[in-house]
């Protein structure tokens, strides 16, 4: 663009320089694209209204932020949710519940016929965990099942799908 003005007959760049120059400014005057103007607008908005009483319409429309804590139940509810106990377990390890409060066991279908059942949310000795699931599973089974740690995500993998049996010995146990 510079190279193009430069190329321009010596009278048009000198137009075109006060034209956009801010020194030859005069109130009210329109200079290039702008209006210059220094007096105070005629018409005066009004000031931002806080209304606390209109605002219980506006938390309405606002999603929560997280999932509310559940009520109190003392066993399972209908739908075969279990809450958690009061104290957790006195064991080297725990386990959290996922952020709608269901414990953190899934089922995954790899290569089309793998099942693997994950444990996931672990903390503390996740060996002891995978030791003491390895005694579990071997009670229900009967034969040894293929285990995996994965210390980075604090993850279990057992080979087989035993996702319904695993909550329910976590819940047993106070998770």
């Amino acid at each position: 663009m510079a190279a193009r003005i430069c190329h321009l007959p010596a009278s048009l760049l000198r137009s075109l320089r006060g034209a956009f120059s801010l020194q030859n400014l005069v109130p009210g005057a329109i200079t290039g694209l702008r209006h210059a103007c220094t007096a105070e607008p005629s018409v005066q908005t009004p000031g931002i209204i806080e209304s606390t009483e209109e605002y219980k319409f506006v938390e309405r429309l606002i999603p929560a932020s997280r999932v509310p804590d559940p009520p109190r139940h003392t066993g399972p509810t209908p739908s075969g949710w279990t809450p958690p106990a009061d104290s957790p377990p006195d064991l080297p390890y725990m386990i959290r519940r996922s952020r709608m409060h269901n414990i953190p066991v899934y089922t995954d279908l790899t290569h089309g016929n793998r099942w693997m059942t994950l444990v996931r949310k672990v903390e503390g000795d996740i060996w002891a965990l995978e030791k003491d699931v390895r005694e579990f599973l071997r009670d229900v089974t009967g034969k040894e099942l293929p285990t995996q740690v994965n210390e980075v995500t604090m993850t279990l993998k057992v080979k087989g799908q035993y996702d319904q049996e695993l909550k329910q010995w976590l819940s047993e146990k106070g998770f």
